[in-house]
């Protein structure tokens, strides 16, 4: 069924859970995320960012994403991820985006929150979700790139102001990790991470979360994370599982036996991710 990310955040929120966010790029990895939640009976959040937009096109993953909510036997939400500016929020909402994130980080804190407000406005008037960003999280995510040494921190005070202010479901809080491949191991300040919730009361969002250790996630679920968003794992698993069969089978033409595997190991790695983040059992 195809739900709001409010919906979906706000349980995780009051039962001390965490909700994956997948990112999507194609038909078998939609269906690898739903099979995936299905099987562990969880909701689950199917998110598509900019360069999916661009790769599969909006239509497509509006499409691919509300035929396969509707068929699901739970909750489902369709969201936009790392939306950078009004319009394209607009765009996604009309295409029947359930959750939008208008992420206005790369701003000085007034305009991060007039654009927010607007788009909360104007996003709560027709029933869909918003999701912010606070502080500048390191790294690169599709087209939108912050320098390591550009990257901050999410200050406690400023967050709750900024919830305040503007009204927003979600948060997505800056607290050390980053989009892509880890080059060691990520350090997350969980001291924030309580602080901020216990400030806040609304559901966190961490980005960046692919190659942090389990008992990191599970110790940031434990003090108010909510949603996490897994792109790079789930490239590993699919790209790692065409290789294989490609290196057996080096004569094989057939797509759909190249990209069934890969489809079965992305499911792997989400019903672990589920499994991790607290979310199986809970739709």
């Amino acid at each position: 069924m195809l739900v709001t990310g409010k919906e979906i955040l706000e349980d995780a929120h009051k039962n001390n859970y965490a909700v994956g966010a997948f990112n999507v790029n194609n038909m078998e990895i939609v269906q690898a995320i739903i099979e995936a939640a299905e099987e562990t009976n969880s909701p689950v959040i199917l998110q598509a960012s900019q360069g999916g937009l661009k790769y599969a096109g909006i239509e497509y993953i509006a499409a691919l994403g509300k035929v396969a909510a509707r068929n699901a036997k739970v909750p489902v939400a369709l969201h936009l991820d790392h939306g950078t500016d009004f319009d394209q929020v607009m765009l996604c909402i009309r295409h029947g985006f359930t959750s939008v994130m208008i992420d206005g980080s790369r701003f000085e804190f007034e305009e991060n929150v007039a654009i927010t407000k607007k788009v909360v406005e104007v996003a709560h008037a027709v029933g869909v979700s918003v999701e912010a960003e606070l502080g500048k999280i390191g790294g690169t995510e599709d087209n939108v790139t912050v320098d390591e040494r550009e990257a901050t921190f999410t200050d406690p005070e400023e967050a709750k102001k900024f919830v305040e202010e503007t009204n927003v479901d979600s948060l997505a809080i800056a607290v050390g990790t980053a989009h892509g491949l880890y080059k060691g191991e990520p350090k997350l300040d969980f001291d924030r991470i309580k602080e901020i919730k216990e400030i806040t009361n609304i559901p966190l969002v961490l980005h960046g979360s692919s190659g942090v250790p389990d008992e990191s996630i599970k110790k940031a679920v434990s003090l108010g994370i909510n949603k996490i968003n897994i792109d790079t794992d789930l490239r590993v698993a699919f790209t790692n599982a065409i290789k294989d069969f490609l290196e057996k089978n080096p004569d094989n033409i057939d797509p759909r036996k190249i990209l069934g595997p890969a489809r079965e190991a992305m499911k792997e790695a989400v019903v672990e991710k589920m499994k991790l983040f607290g979310s199986a059992g809970r739709a």
